[in-house]
């Protein structure tokens, strides 16, 4: 692609609508009679397929929105790497640039590893897993310059570059935004660190714990007489990810109509502060601290966890007629005549004695007695998972949500997490199983117009790393 300042060139725009043209014809004809497969392609769900990567080479045509666009991945962990395997979930061409040897830091976050058959692990990270397919790696040591030149050439048909190291830290081996702009005016360049490129913390390092702590988080989750309490997820990591594709797709919007690419700079901080909402505005109306609630809802009684005659469930009467409802179900009608129960606002008020006594109704049946009394009532309820009955329940199932993929060194195809995105016209597709470190090196170089013998000399300069001096684990150091 070429761009000219103010106008994007006639041709780019024709091409695209060619590639589109050509994916449209792919996914038909995938989706109708299926290509070839070294092993069986399983169909699971519309429009959804399984055992892509059984096929040769996992080279399969991208039918998702973002087939024809190059993402150069200079990320790592966790944020970075879950946006870009979001774009290549989503068709983007995503090259993984990760250090020779080592690779991604995740590669060694383990145990617990993806299994190689039952009962045996291999040596694949199941966190490096989590968000990295749909890439192909490259090893490249950039901090030598003829390492530094290949990214260069890698850059000249690359459409984004995504990275997540501390601020400055880019800038040393040339490959910072303002260093690059000139040279690569179209290029989308998406930062994503703890504090962003501004600000009096900028250079501080950053993990998600932290984030968690700083951005407010921390002092409203847990229970009201407890300690700050982290959530189970890494939260900020995965929605700072998020954040970025957003950025990314914006940024390529606007490149369409200018023919210009820009910084997309996404901080951590400034996303768990964003995603404050509700919470941040209850601060903010009347610039009080907000206690802790635990696993109750500051604006709405009951919404929370109750007990059962056999445990636990989600009872979420989220308005005045739900409630009613609820009161129906659970025979305790004379709740609605109480001053303290029949407005949302006085049960938020009363919070401590509605909590109590509605937790006394609760108690007089079993969970399943509940769930299937108020789902029949309409009335917001659901059983509280674990992680082996969130797999098999049947919708997470139906909607694909699960998937395997055959990965190279492991007996059986593995399961993992499928993407939540469904397109009608421009399915996702999985085409490639997480990549061991430099795997793809000489292809990729090769198509960036690399010669066998160029390639030799850069593994012997150290530059790169093709997988040519012997065996490499995908995941253990």
């Amino acid at each position: 692609r070429r761009f000219l300042q103010g106008a994007v060139v006639t041709g780019t725009v024709a091409a695209m609508q060619h590639h589109q043209a050509v994916r449209r014809l792919a996914w038909q004809t995938l989706g109708q009679h299926g290509p070839k497969p070294a092993k069986k392609i399983v169909f699971k769900g519309p429009g959804m397929l399984r055992g892509l990567s059984s096929l040769p080479n996992a080279d399969l045509p991208a039918t998702g929105p973002l087939a024809g666009l190059r993402v150069l991945d200079l990320s790592r962990i966790l944020a970075g790497p879950s946006s870009t395997m979001l774009m290549g979930d989503m068709g983007a061409t995503i090259v993984k640039i990760e250090r020779p040897g080592g690779g991604d830091d995740t590669r060694r976050y383990a145990p617990p590893y993806i299994q190689k058959k039952e009962g045996e692990d291999s040596d694949l990270a199941a966190y490096f897993v989590s968000c990295n397919r749909n890439k192909q790696s490259v090893a490249v040591n950039y901090t030598k310059p003829e390492g530094q030149a290949v990214l260069h050439r890698l850059l000249e048909t690359s459409d984004v570059l995504v990275e997540n190291f501390k601020t400055g830290t880019l800038a040393k081996y040339g490959l910072s935004y303002d260093q690059l702009k000139d040279k690569h005016p179209g290029l989308i360049y998406c930062s994503i660190t703890g504090f962003g490129h501004t600000g009096p913390y900028s250079k501080r390092p950053a993990y998600d714990m932290l984030i968690q702590a700083m951005g407010g988080s921390m002092s409203i989750t847990g229970e009201p007489e407890g300690e700050p309490m982290k959530m189970g997820l890494s939260m900020f990591d995965l929605t700072a990810g998020l954040h970025a594709v957003i950025g990314i797709l914006a940024a390529l919007e606007n490149r369409r109509l200018t023919g210009l690419g820009q910084h997309v700079d996404v901080a951590m901080l400034d996303v768990s502060v964003a995603l404050l909402q509700n919470q941040g505005m209850n601060y903010l109306a009347k610039m009080q601290r907000q206690a802790r609630v635990g696993n109750s809802h500051p604006n709405v009684v009951p919404y929370q966890v109750m007990k059962s005659k056999d445990g636990h469930f989600i009872l979420t009467a989220s308005n005045d007629e739900q409630f009613e409802r609820f009161c129906i179900v659970g025979d305790a009608e004379e709740l609605l005549q109480d001053e303290r129960f029949n407005t949302m606002k006085a049960r938020v008020v009363n919070r401590v004695h509605v909590t109590q006594v509605l937790n006394d109704v609760t108690r007089k049946h079993t969970t399943a007695w509940w769930l299937e009394q108020l789902e029949r009532e309409n009335v917001g309820c659901a059983p509280i998972l674990h992680l082996d009955e969130v797999f098999a329940d049947p919708h997470v199932q139906a909607r694909s949500m699960e998937i395997k993929m055959d990965v190279p060194g492991c007996d059986q195809p593995v399961s993992l997490i499928g993407s939540p995105m469904k397109f009608s016209e421009t399915p996702v597709n999985y085409r490639w199983p997480p990549p061991r470190v430099g795997e793809h090196t000489d292809k990729i170089l090769a198509e960036a117009g690399y010669s066998p013998s160029q390639v030799t000399e850069l593994c012997n300069l150290g530059a790169i790393d093709n997988l040519k001096n012997g065996p490499q684990s995908v995941g253990r150091a």
